[in-house]
């Protein structure tokens, strides 16, 4: 998914002191158009910046798609990454995938696809008309100095669901509950979807030296003690071997999320994850220099980030950069 706020936040995430659990609210951000789809992002926010690898945290819908009220689904034309993975995370709908390294695949609930950007790419992501109500997660992972540079790929993997007492989880990433997912990354990483029936309290074993986040989708949950809502995160510092998540009067969906502290400062602007405001610049221009016109009819032409295989729809052209030194934002 692309950041196409034409006035994204710049940041610059670096480690930062432990403070206990967070619970951090989500702000509403529009993607653009003339019916813009709306989500819901959590990080990064004013708060956090990272929680592991994991850089940013979108979470939308449930939405319809189409009628009067409908959002119009999600339409996001070719755009550009660079030193970030995307995880793409459905719970209704299905969105198509194209990236300039060839792929083409789908979105589908309960089926996670990573891709990865390295020293860059270029995508887009398009619901399918038979997608009638839109509803998700988008992730982006940021990728260590000794991967950043590497190649372009994609991955897909659909895990089996694991249950056990009040609780139903799919492991797309690492290791949770005896299982570990085979999706490859670039450090330690977890991601899971977990059910909780009304009242489930589980205790999950938890590497102590991860912290975590937890996304509430649905219902109320508390997590170490601290009450959330849907559409919270809750930040888990490291230290803990075991994770406590009580439910409330209603079911609870959730997404775990954790790793390690990263333990690099990244500068993050738009849709790129670099080390310096100059090369966030140089990024821009790179990209710039493939696209040819405007938002509304923009070509563009072959480069550091490729073209998307298949896709006929007219690239993003990059915001204007701040007039400012991209800044640091813990």
């Amino acid at each position: 998914m692309s950041t196409t706020e034409r006035d994204p936040d710049e940041v610059t995430c670096a480690p930062g002191p432990v403070d206990g659990v967070e619970v951090l609210g989500p702000r509403d951000v529009p993607l653009g158009g003339p019916r813009a789809m709306t989500v819901r992002r959590t990080l990064p926010s004013r708060a956090r910046s990272l929680i592991g690898a994991w850089c940013f945290v979108d979470h939308y819908g449930p939405d319809p798609v189409a009628g009067p009220g409908g959002t119009g689904g999600m339409s996001v034309a070719p755009h550009p990454h660079t030193g970030l993975q995307t995880v793409s995370w459905l719970f209704t709908g299905e969105i198509e995938h194209r990236d300039s390294a060839g792929h083409h695949a789908f979105v589908r609930p309960g089926e996670v696809n990573l891709m990865t950007a390295g020293r860059g790419i270029s995508h887009s992501e398009v619901s399918t008309a038979a997608t009638e109500v839109l509803h998700g997660a988008q992730l982006w992972v940021a990728l260590p100095e000794g991967a950043r540079h590497g190649d372009p790929g994609f991955t897909h993997h659909a895990p089996d669901a694991v249950h056990r007492e009040g609780l139903e989880a799919r492991v797309f990433l690492g290791s949770l509950l005896g299982v570990t997912s085979p999706v490859s990354t670039a450090t330690p990483l977890l991601g899971a979807e977990l059910l909780l029936e009304p009242g489930a309290r589980v205790e999950l074993e938890t590497d102590p030296s991860f912290e975590h986040g937890v996304l509430v989708d649905t219902g109320r949950l508390a997590v170490g003690g601290h009450d959330a809502e849907a559409h919270d995160l809750v930040y888990v510092p490291p230290g803990d071997a075991r994770l406590v998540l009580v439910a409330g009067a209603e079911p609870v969906r959730l997404l775990l999320l954790g790793g390690p502290p990263f333990g690099e400062a990244i500068v993050m602007w738009w849709n790129f994850v670099g080390r310096t405001h100059e090369e966030v610049v140089a990024f821009r221009e790179e990209w710039q220099g493939q696209v040819h016109g405007g938002a509304d009819g923009a070509t563009y032409v072959d480069g550091r980030f490729g073209v998307p295989v298949g896709d006929e729809l007219p690239p993003i052209p990059a915001p204007a950069m701040p007039q400012v030194r991209l800044r640091e934002r813990r």
